[in-house]
């Protein structure tokens, strides 16, 4: 029999997985098509094009084709996704595991007022993350933070997150102000799910990272997304 390292996993990765991770190298590789400095020497250190892109502020062709047909969708599935968490990642999870799902939101039916408690329920769940991380991410847990991230199964209030705040736009003081501290938010939340994500795969590739790297990274995304909601929560005048 051929002998294995000790590194190697026997679990298999379940169909879902491999297609995430698939889809997620993907659109990597995709968003740094539209660098604008064409160096892809720039995902190693964590500065992806995808936040080039919106710190930037760029109002070239090249710019909102790679917002529009790239970033939004990648932004939407992560959204919606509803995989259960792995309960082997899941022994320090903090988040009550038997707490009822939340609901879907449904923008032609669910009113501005709850739209609004909501954001503040995700603000709070982000905070509890960020209060928290080094438990919740305690051995490389990647899937604790993507479960508070709302990436991940359906118990957070980061669930379906962007369809909340893409509907409270016409409720904010200034809706220019509010749409770019929204995109900025999508931004790090797809940085922060990406690397949370990734963290879980890199023993098992060549990359040079480590799941804790990682992590770390997701960490500092998350951080400046929390930053990003204080704003959206200003233009709303809500109380966080």
């Amino acid at each position: 029999p051929t002998k294995r390292s000790p590194s190697w996993d026997p679990r298999p990765l379940t169909m879902v997985q491999t297609l995430y991770l698939f889809v997620g190298l993907a659109l990597w590789h995709e968003i740094n098509a539209f660098s604008p400095n064409g160096n892809r020497n720039e995902s190693l250190s964590h500065r992806s094009s995808l936040s080039a892109l919106h710190l930037q502020k760029s109002h070239d062709r090249r710019t909102f084709l790679a917002q529009q047909f790239i970033i939004a969708p990648a932004i939407a599935s992560l959204s919606s996704a509803t995989i259960l968490p792995n309960p082997a990642l899941a022994v320090t999870l903090l988040m009550d595991k038997s707490s009822p799902d939340i609901p879907p939101f449904n923008p032609n039916t669910d009113s501005a007022s709850e739209a609004k408690k909501r954001f503040q329920l995700a603000i709070q769940d982000v905070d509890n993350l960020l209060a928290n991380y080094d438990t919740i991410a305690k051995d490389g847990a990647g899937d604790n933070v993507r479960l508070y991230l709302g990436t991940q199964g359906v118990k957070s209030n980061m669930w379906g997150i962007t369809k909340v705040l893409k509907s409270l736009k016409e409720e904010s003081e200034d809706i220019v102000e509010y749409t770019e501290a929204l995109n900025e938010f999508e931004a790090y939340l797809f940085q922060a799910e990406g690397a949370a994500y990734q963290s879980m795969f890199v023993e098992h590739s060549s990359a040079k990272s480590t799941p804790e790297s990682l992590l770390r990274t997701a960490r500092g995304d998350v951080v400046n997304m929390r930053k990003f909601m204080g704003d959206m929560a200003l233009q709303l005048s809500l109380e966080v």
